[in-house]
């Protein structure tokens, strides 16, 4: 008996299955056929031609026009090295296999068979020998919420041009231009066709939060996480530095905190390593953006400072419990802490956390059920609200702004103009509604906790989410200032987190830098086999986003620098 079935699977990509005695019957193949030469994320605008321009490696180069800096000529040296990259290696590497590279000049046919040279194509335009780089405006030295990032690129029959009026625009540019540059189907020559793109992100805060707590997640890895938010256009680190598990950020003010709260002495970030994350992040126009979580998510400073937390009593007895908000100390102690958190990381926004905060301790310490009544406070949401209130002002004494988790909203904390709602779980679409109508700016991550796991290629789930997707007007649109990917380490470590982050986040980063039309999964698909595959190749071991298939040959076997897949 047979049955024909027409199954939608897990991947979205519809296909005929024919069931059977002996099992399934489908076709050879991958699922999806990756694109080629595809920018991800989609540009907002762009028109390409079937013309080409050959690029040599020998003699290829970028010719800067006007200003410059040291984020232009870094990034200047990086992006002549991946584009080049994408060639030098693969006639070696294929003739030590044995396979039979053609000469510079002969296209094959589809047989294999040789024909008219790709010179006398006539989509054939010439040789692209120099990229002009036209930044028209000086750098600016940090990035930042709301900098410009828009770029043109213009690829015509002898020459390309790049241009933005900012330095991070011209980094998206080039980021671009690389994703342009493809090997021809034989691997003789680097290709890039006849293209004009009009650029720039749909939001400005487009974030990836890495939780460096649970599992500590070493520099080098770090390192490499801040090169896949690059080619994926993301520009916040969101360092989740400490939290419950233990202590890995190295204080000046206090060395104790990791010295006694880390894992092991080996599990710590210096003060030179936090700097060099900085700084290449700041290569990359990437935000570095710490989070301190308090009063809970605060078990490893108790190692050192078991004065900081709140002793429990009853069934309870032993343990510690969230911060102590009725001692002057504690405010004492974090008022010095964040004074130097504002020191070590440069951007305007520090992230106070203030989510998940256990009520059982103070409800079991006599001295905070005494303090509460001396006080009228009626809840424990109250007293929380009284602890969140006092540090948030302390960071806007300091000339910072604050986000907070939406817990810390919904408890009805006075927020100062401009402190930033997080929305993580719950009703998303009814939370921004709310936040944006009283007023103040809202991130979204609800949609795209990358810990979340889902059988096949699960980057769908992320992909169909949208900021954007509540009841409201536009001006309570417009605080929506974009969102994160949350990268949670319960289960990650070293040896599996670059997989588990990527290409899952280039859903997320595709929603926050393309416009809202595009929004076909089917189609995104086809272009995400082909980025998925452009990150293996530069050392990023991004996992298959669309199951079965394979890594093109010009790609696996061409060399990028970083020991890759």
């Amino acid at each position: 008996m047979k049955a024909v079935q027409f199954l939608q699977p897990l991947l979205g990509i519809a296909f005929a299955v024919i069931v059977c005695v002996n099992g399934y019957i489908v076709d050879p193949g991958p699922v999806v056929k990756a694109t080629k030469g595809e920018v991800w994320p989609k540009p907002r605008n762009q028109t390409k031609s079937q013309h080409f321009n050959v690029i040599k490696p020998g003699s290829f180069h970028f010719q800067v026009a006007n200003y410059t800096c040291d984020i232009l000529d870094k990034a200047l040296v990086r992006y002549s090295n991946i584009v080049v990259s994408i060639g030098n290696n693969t006639r070696r590497k294929l003739a030590s296999r044995s396979y039979t590279v053609p000469t510079s000049n002969e296209l094959r046919n589809s047989n294999g068979g040789h024909h008219r040279t790709w010179r006398t194509d006539n989509n054939f335009n010439g040789y692209l020998e120099e990229v002009i780089v036209d930044l028209k405006a000086p750098c600016e030295t940090l990035p930042y919420l709301s900098m410009d990032e828009e770029y043109t690129i213009v690829v015509d029959d002898y020459h390309a041009i790049l241009s933005s009026f900012s330095i991070w625009g011209m980094l998206r540019a080039l980021e671009s231009f690389s994703q342009l540059v493809v090997l021809s189907d034989d691997g003789s020559t680097l290709r890039i066709n006849a293209t004009t793109i009009n650029d720039g992100p749909r939001f400005s805060h487009r974030g990836l939060l890495v939780d460096t707590s649970r599992h500590f997640i070493d520099k080098r890895t770090l390192l490499q996480i801040l090169d896949g938010m690059a080619y994926n256009k993301l520009n916040v680190f969101h360092w989740h530095i400490v939290d419950d598990h233990s202590f890995p950020y190295e204080s000046m003010s206090f060395p104790e905190l990791s010295g006694q709260g880390a894992f092991h002495p080996s599990m710590v970030y210096s003060q030179a390593d936090i700097a060099l994350i900085i700084e290449e992040a700041r290569l990359r126009g990437i935000r570095v953006m710490s989070e301190f979580d308090t009063p809970g998510h605060t078990r490893s400073w108790g190692v050192s400072h078991p004065e900081l937390l709140t002793t429990c009593y009853d069934q309870y007895k032993g343990k510690l419990g969230p911060m102590d908000p009725t001692r002057e100390s504690t405010y004492t102690f974090l008022s010095t802490l964040f004074r130097e958190v504002i020191e070590v990381f440069p951007d305007r926004y520090v992230h106070l956390g203030g989510d998940e905060v256990g009520f059982e301790c103070w409800a079991s310490n006599p001295n905070i059920l005494e303090y509460m009544k001396q006080n009228r406070l009626y809840s424990f949401e109250m007293l929380e609200e009284k602890f969140i209130q006092r540090i948030v002002d302390q960071i806007d004494v300091l000339n910072r702004s604050s986000l907070v988790w939406q817990e810390v909203y919904v408890n009805g904390v006075r927020l100062p103009n401009g402190t930033v709602v997080h929305v993580w779980t719950g009703n998303r679409q009814d939370l921004l509604n709310k936040i944006t109508r009283d007023g103040l700016p809202a991130l979204l991550s609800s949609c795209w906790y990358l810990d979340h796991l889902s059988t096949g290629g699960d980057w769908r789930k992320f992909y169909n989410c949208d900021p954007h997707d509540f009841i409201g007007t536009g001006a309570q649109k417009a605080l929506v200032l974009g969102g994160e990917a949350c990268m949670w380490s319960e289960v990650v470590n070293p040896y599996n987190i670059l997989p588990r982050i990527f290409p899952r986040v280039s859903a997320t980063a595709e929603k926050l830098w393309s416009p809202a039309s595009v929004d076909n999964a089917d189609e995104a698909a086809h272009r995400l086999e082909e980025h998925t595959c452009r990150m293996n190749h530069r050392g990023i071991p991004a996992q298959p986003p669309n199951g079965p298939g394979f890594l093109y040959l010009k790609t696996l076997l061409s060399g990028s620098g970083r020991k890759g897949h």
